[in-house]
C-alpha cells in the first residue's frame, strides 16, 4: 500500500540514492588510499589490513553512508511499494554511482556504460508510471 505522495516518494528515493552513493564513492577513495590490501596482510598480518581499512577516515564515512541509505531504504519501504521504492533506488543508484565515477573519481566509464545508464533511466520513469 502506498502511503506518500509523489513528491515524498521522490524525496526518499533521493535520499536512497544520494547517501548509497556518498557510501560507494567515499570507500572506494578510502580503498585506493589504503593500496594493496595483500601487500598489507603480507606486510602485517590480517591485522594490520583491518587496522590499515577502519583508520581511514573516508572509510568510516562510507560506512556511515551506507549506514544512513540502509535506515533511508527502511524508512521509503514503510511508506511506499517495494515494486517502486527497491527498482528505482538500485537502479538510480547505479546511474549516479556512473556519473561520480567520472567526474569525482576520475574513472573511465564507457559510452558502453553511458548507455546502460541511460537505459536504467528510462526504466525508472516506466516504472513511475
Amino acid at each position: 500500500m502506498n502511503l506518500a505522495s509523489g513528491p515524498a516518494i521522490a524525496a526518499m528515493i533521493g535520499a536512497v540514492v544520494l547517501t548509497a552513493t556518498a557510501g560507494d564513492v567515499f570507500v572506494a577513495s578510502a580503498m585506493r588510499g589504503v593500496g594493496d590490501l595483500d601487500r598489507i596482510m603480507a606486510e602485517r598480518g590480517l591485522q594490520g589490513a583491518i587496522w590499515a581499512v577502519i583508520s581511514e577516515g573516508r572509510f568510516l564515512a562510507g560506512a556511515a553512508c551506507m549506514a544512513l541509505s540502509f535506515f533511508s531504504l527502511l524508512f521509503s519501504l514503510s511508506h511506499a511499494d517495494v515494486s517502486l521504492i527497491a527498482p528505482a533506488a538500485g537502479s538510480l543508484t547505479f546511474v549516479s554511482n556512473a556519473v561520480v565515477a567520472k567526474w569525482v573519481l576520475h574513472e573511465n566509464v564507457d559510452r558502453r556504460r553511458w548507455l546502460a545508464a541511460v537505459f536504467v533511466c528510462c526504466g525508472v520513469a516506466l516504472l513511475k508510471r
